[in-house]
């Protein structure tokens, strides 16, 4: 028996980093052997995420372009390690903002850069509301759990 060629697809628990060639467009096929999921659940995922938006070549395939294939992998992430839903996910990613690219293995910043950013962060009134929704959220199971 031979090991599979293909090592980028992960099991949704696995939290290996993933390595994206450096090419300028992505079409539809490769991103979801990159990311290891279905085709049709990334076109899912574009209609979920506004920020998800590839081009489409004159023929009309999708062409993600790295910075998109970088937000797929962080969707996963979100979804299936850190089991967010899809509305939690599309909230997050949004009060991220998009000054602060998406974490790849490449992409960690120091501490306390990181430190400051959520500070700042958390001071913003979209922040605010986000972090209300959590506490009405939390208040809510704590009393279901009574």
């Amino acid at each position: 028996m031979s090991v599979p060629e293909n090592t980028a697809e992960q099991t949704p628990g696995s939290s290996a980093p993933q390595e994206i060639p450096d090419k300028l467009y992505f079409r539809i096929g490769e991103v979801a052997r990159l990311a290891g999921i279905k085709p049709y659940v990334l076109r899912f995922w574009e209609t979920e995420f506004p920020s998800l938006g590839p081009k489409k070549s004159g023929t009309g395939h999708r062409l993600y372009r790295r910075k998109e294939v970088e937000m797929v992998l962080e969707i996963k992430r979100l979804l299936y390690e850190k089991r967010f839903t899809i509305e939690g996910a599309r909230k997050f990613l949004e009060t991220r903002g998009k000054s602060e690219p998406a974490r790849t293995a490449k992409a960690v910043k120091p501490a306390k850069k990181a430190q400051a950013e959520l500070f700042s962060a958390a001071s913003s009134p979209m922040a605010d509301s986000f972090l209300q929704d959590i506490r009405k959220e939390l208040r809510a199971i704590a009393e279901m759990l009574k």
